[in-house]
């Protein structure tokens, strides 16, 4: 479970690159769009099945908290944060992550959980963190806000999936959100951007990329790893995202990766691996499991 709900972070770690490489700049509307609804529709079109019942408000909310408004504070907050700190206030996810868990769903963080939240934070600001420069109140409160809606989304996502019927998969659950989150974004994108923007060649591939893979598959592992395994332990795996992004910059920017890069790696890598270890140590102590064991 921990590979497939990996991809996802992965896949998000090469959003920046691809933005900055290949897409129109300065159009973060259109392009949370353009990442949601293509997919969402592509997705509804295979599964072929709409909500029903609560599920119609509840994927509205769903799409909402973790696409409709992720996606625009998150490019609000690239554009008035230094990308370090804008990065580094993202890495706090997974505590507010375990603080929704238990508020919501009485789900109790573990230390190891804890500590490997916090060693993965610093080891995020040791990797991407760099003068603090250009810090302003819009910035903070959309990184601020990013955070705290997607962290919800995730929580509400696992508080409400065991209601679904027992024949809507993944897949269907999160076309749905696609699409709600989609159809938010659309007016929104034409209200304060204007007409869409002329594509080239390389544009149309890196929305290809960014919406197939960075955003439909990238959904359907995050959100089933985040339905099977415990909240906190699932967003400490989003720390991920900035490793990626961090060797892709070496790799194809020729940033710079020195020692402390490397220490900041090993923190994140360290702090998602004691976090899962921990989970499995609570889920096999756990009454289920050890009755499941005397079986």
């Amino acid at each position: 479970m921990l590979a497939l709900t990996a991809v996802a972070p992965l896949a998000w770690g090469t959003t920046y690159l691809v933005t900055e490489a290949l897409l129109p700049p300065d159009r973060p509307l259109f392009a949370a769009a353009v990442r949601a609804l293509p997919a969402g529709l592509l997705l509804l079109a295979w599964r072929r099945r709409l909500p029903t019942g609560d599920w119609w408000w509840r994927s509205a909310v769903l799409g909402t908290l973790t696409i409709g408004l992720f996606f625009p504070l998150i490019f609000l907050a690239a554009y008035h944060l230094p990308g370090g700190l804008a990065a580094t206030l993202q890495a706090t996810s997974p505590l507010v992550v375990m603080a929704f868990a238990f508020g919501l769903l009485s789900e109790r963080a573990g230390t190891g959980q804890v500590v490997g939240a916090l060693a993965g934070l610093v080891g995020v600001a040791l990797l991407v963190l760099r003068s603090p420069g250009g810090v302003d109140a819009v910035g903070l409160a959309a990184a601020a806000g990013s955070v705290l809606v997607s962290s919800l989304g995730f929580v509400l996502l696992k508080r409400w999936k065991p209601r679904l019927p027992a024949d809507v998969d993944m897949v269907t659950q999160v076309s749905w959100q696609l699409v709600a989150a989609g159809v938010l974004l659309v007016p929104i994108a034409l209200l304060v951007e204007g007409a869409p923007p002329a594509l080239d060649l390389p544009a149309v591939a890196g929305f290809v990329w960014l919406g197939g893979v960075g955003t439909a598959l990238a959904y359907v592992c995050w959100f089933s790893g985040l339905t099977r395994a415990p909240a906190g332990a699932t967003a400490l795996v989003g720390l991920l995202n900035p490793v990626v992004g961090t060797l892709l910059g070496v790799a194809v920017m020729g940033e710079v990766f020195g020692p402390v890069q490397a220490l900041g790696t090993a923190l994140v890598l360290g702090g998602v691996v004691a976090g899962q270890r921990r989970s499995r140590t609570r889920a096999q102590g756990s009454p289920r499991a050890r009755l499941a064991r005397a079986a």
